[in-house]
């Protein structure tokens, strides 16, 4: 055989190729390198695979151990048996030299994967699973987890699940926190009772962390679904126990777990039990979520059965007995009787929740419409379960209601014992105590035993032994109820309906006494009295609520003690009303003020003197609020006038227009100009709508502007047409925001100083001409040399000549002239006055000002260059000669 080895290699070598030569040459001398070797088989690479393959052997005999010329060479094995059939014996040829490989590579885990990776791919079950447990003998354990992921993928390819079985438990061993894997595979192969085995322990292992990240309730959920939905597989563990477990460790999801247990009997054909499980579900979730999903799987199995029942009575025909027809109809009522304790079962799932809810209560004793004996059980136990403070809703409802529904029965005797039980309710509130006493009260005048009404209002109303604060919530609200308003009300009322005088009397003084009473009880207390003719004692009563409230709250009373005064006596104790008005308006607000001065202002004109009402009627214009002054002021005019005569009203009028608001004042103003004028005196009219109009913006005020201007018209002339359209522009240049805008823009561009100045109070515009002829006065000898010849474009706004010639070039357009259709005239006028000597000042600036620093200009002006002087740095464009800067 040696020979024979021997003899071939002699053979290849002298067939060696030209091109071969060098390399073999370099491997002579380098017969240990592994880069000469690999220079050798890349140029070999596209030989023939026998050629290349016998480089490979003579490398590896000359190096055994190299990693790198093995894995090149198995490498290349592998392709060259790719797409062959398996039966090609090169198969087992590249497995012989795996073999050989692992003699010296036994420590090398890529060569392991490779080759478990090669006989899985040939389908060779026995020998790839010797291949992996070899693998797993040979490496470390560090290693390990390179070569499961392939054995895994090994045993689940092939329809082996025992020898899978037995590998993942293996498997697990070593990496237990990929037991979801198993869990998986063990429910793809069927079997469910190790996967539900295996799923227990992960659900009782409360570290395990999920690598798909599922919590433990969904883990939870999962086994439930499993072991219910397959209960002829599922052996070895007790189903009932472990979803029971889950009731009690999650209890925000019941739902699912009731439903996965009753699916479980059902499954199992244990109806009967089935149906327990749904009714101890539903009897025991506490949130409405849960009850829904309960109660819907509860009646959708009640349905499925009901309606397979009768499918089979269907199908037997003629065969089906009585037996089947009292069964059907069996579970037709149990599904019906289902469906009626729906709302009824909702409701107990609420009080579950809270049981302290007292409107929840109300709502199951609704419920209970025509079942005496379970609607007095209900109240019962509402009653022995609510606690005061922990209830939700008025406690003392329930024992309102409960005495109720024993009186509409007619169990008088009962509801009476129901009473006093709930008189003894620690409630929270003294109200809730007191309406308990107040219902039993009108209990008993239902029933027409006023006395009875009386005695209980009594026994409410007694006081305690010690003195007690009926804000002290530390004492207990019987000993505070002597001081409830609700019961010395109801007390109040049954007295004045079924007592005597002397009680009624005495039960109103006992609230006036305890200083409990409100506006209306001294008001009702007042009206009793007069009912009984006792007016002073009425009075007096008014006085005491007086005495214990005040404004605003006192208002009513004093209404009704004013009322009833002056009803009853009129002007016969004018004093004595003079007196309570006085008592009334020292300290009566504003917003009440007016209906009071009305009210004795009207007194004092029925009943006492002329002056005294109009002096009345002043104090009010100024007591009211000022949204009512104006009002005020108008009623004072017209009773002045009715009085004293239109003349009398001028003080008025003048009085009102220096305290009124400008809007207000205004119209005063007009109507004050509107007596003047009926009276004849229109230059008084006249100074009124000039006063008025210095607070009249003509933009805002035409209606003003344009009662003035038909004034005029009808009494005025030429002159006073113009004075007015003069008073008008001035108004309008005081109320000019744009020109106000600009001067104050001048002003703090050129006030770099002027603080100390503007401190002395004086005229603003002087200033700045100061300011400004300052500046200029500096640059005079600057300017000197330069030409001033042209004229400034700057020009002052003055008014025309009036005799002279009209320039259209340089007459200033007014705006806000107004056009009275008689300009030639005026024209005419003006010339001829001009002529006379008239105006000698219609060539200047026609400005004045008055003390008001209000400029009042002509209605005609022209343009006037200005003095460069007056401009500072502000130079104009062009310059006028030194001799008309001088």
């Amino acid at each position: 055989m040696l020979a024979k080895t021997a003899k071939q290699t002699l053979d290849v070598e002298l067939n060696f190729e030209e091109e071969d030569v060098p390399y073999e040459e370099e491997i002579l001398r380098n017969a240990y390198s592994v880069k000469h070797w690999l220079r050798y088989i890349d140029h070999k690479a596209k030989a023939p695979n026998n050629g290349v393959n016998l480089v490979y052997e003579r490398a590896l005999k000359e190096l055994p151990g190299s990693y790198k010329i093995w894995y090149n060479y198995l490498r290349t094995r592998r392709k060259q048996v790719r797409g062959r059939i398996p039966t090609d014996p090169m198969w087992e040829e590249v497995n012989n030299t795996f073999e050989r490989a692992l003699v010296f590579m036994h420590k090398m885990p890529r060569i392991w994967m490779d080759y478990g990776v090669f006989m899985t791919s040939q389908s060779k079950i026995t020998r790839t699973r010797h291949v992996f447990d070899r693998a797993l003998r040979a490496l470390p354990i560090t290693q390990h987890g390179r070569i499961w992921p392939l054995f895994l993928k090994f045993v689940q390819k092939f329809h082996i699940p025992e020898t899978a079985l037995r590998v993942y438990r293996r498997y697990l061993k070593l990496f237990p926190e990929d037991a979801e894997e198993y869990v998986e595979y063990l429910q793809s192969v069927g079997k469910l009772d190790e996967a539900a085995q295996q799923l227990a322990s992960i659900v009782d292992n409360e570290h395990f962390g999920s690598k798909h990240g599922k919590s433990q309730h969904q883990l939870w959920n999962e086994l439930c679904d499993l072991i219910s939905k397959n209960p002829h597989k599922v052996h070895s563990l007790n189903v009932d126990a472990i979803i029971r477990g889950g009731l009690r460790r999650y209890t925000d999801q019941l739902g699912h777990l009731w439903n996965s247990l009753a699916d479980y009997y059902v499954r199992s054909g244990l109806f009967d039990r089935a149906r327990d499980i749904y009714e101890e579900a539903i009897q025991t979730v506490t949130t409405v979520r849960d009850f829904t999903q309960v109660f819907d799987e509860y009646a959708q199995f009640e349905e499925l059965s009901l309606n397979k029942r009768m499918e089979q009575v269907a199908a037997a025909g003629e065969d089906a007995t009585e037996e089947d027809d009292i069964e059907v109809e069996l579970r037709l009522s149990r599904f019906e009787y289902l469906m009626e304790r729906r709302l009824l079962l909702l409701n107990s799932v609420l009080l579950r929740q809270n049981p302290h809810n007292v409107h929840e209560w109300h709502k199951r004793v609704k419920l209970y419409e025509d079942k005496p004996t379970d609607i007095i059980n209900t109240f019962t136990e509402a009653v022995q379960t609510v606690q005061p403070k922990l209830a939700v809703g008025k406690l003392h409802t329930l024992w309102v209601e409960f005495a109720k529904f024993y009186e509409t029965n007619g169990q008088i005797e009962d509801a009476r014992v129901v009473f006093e039980r709930g008189t003894e309710v620690a409630y929270i509130k003294v109200e809730d105590l007191a309406s308990v006493w107040c219902e039993w009260a009108e209990m008993e005048l239902r029933q027409q035993q006023f006395e009875a009404a009386l005695k209980l209002m009594q026994k409410a109303t007694v006081m305690p032994k010690r003195k007690i604060s009926y804000h002290d919530e530390t004492e207990t609200v019987q000993m505070r109820l002597f001081k409830s308003l609700k019961v010395w009300s109801m007390y109040a009322d049954l007295e004045e309906s079924f007592g005597t005088f002397k009680t009624c009397k005495a039960v109103y003084e006992r609230i006036i006494d305890l200083k409990i009473c409100t506006p209306q009880i001294i008001i009702n207390y007042g009206l009793f009295l007069e009912e009984h003719n006792y007016y002073e004692d009425a009075y007096r009563a008014y006085e005491k609520g007086i005495a214990l409230f005040k404004w605003p709250n006192v208002y009513d009373i004093w209404n009704s003690y004013l009322t009833k005064f002056l009803a009853r006596y009129g002007g016969t104790k004018l004093e004595r009303a003079r007196d309570l008005f006085e008592q009334c308006l020292s300290d009566c607000p504003a917003e009440h003020a007016k209906y009071f001065y009305l009210l004795y202002a009207k007194l004092e004109e029925e009943h006492g003197l002329a002056r005294h009402a109009m002096a009345v009627y002043d104090r009010a214009t100024s007591a009211v609020k000022e949204e009512e002054m104006y009002d005020m002021y108008n009623i004072f005019v017209k009773k002045a006038a009715e009085i004293y005569g239109l003349p009398r009203t001028r003080e008025i009028y003048e009085k009102a227009i220096e305290a009124l608001p400008e809007q207000n004042m205004r119209h005063m103003c007009v109507k004050f100009a509107e007596l003047e004028t009926k009276l004849g005196e229109v230059d008084r009219a006249r100074a009124i709508y000039a006063h008025c109009s210095q607070v009249c913006d003509p933009r805002i005020t035409a209606d003003f502007w344009q009662t003035w201007k038909e004034f005029e018209v009808r009494h005025g002339n030429e002159d006073t047409m113009r004075e007015m359209l003069r008073i008008k522009r001035s108004v309008q240049a005081t109320y000019n925001t744009q020109v106000n805008m600009m001067a104050a823009q001048f002003l703090q561009t050129n006030n770099n100083g002027s603080a100390a100045d503007t401190g002395a109070g004086t005229d603003a515009m002087r200033q700045l001409e100061e300011k400004a002829a300052a500046k200029a006065a500096a640059e005079a000898a600057a300017n000197k040399t330069k030409p001033t010849t042209a004229p400034s474009n700057i020009m002052f706004v003055r008014g025309e000549t009036q005799g002279g010639k009209k320039d259209k070039e340089n007459t200033v357009v007014n705006p806000d002239e107004i056009d009275l259709g008689d300009s030639d005239e005026e024209d005419d006028e003006d010339e001829e006055e001009n002529t006379n000597g008239a105006n000698q000042e219609s060539n200047e600036a026609s400005t004045k000002v008055d003390d008001e620093g209000l400029v009042m200009k002509k209605l005609r002006f022209e343009q006037k260059a200005i003095p460069a002087k007056v401009f500072g740095t502000l130079k104009p464009t062009n310059q006028q000669g030194d001799s008309d800067e001088e």
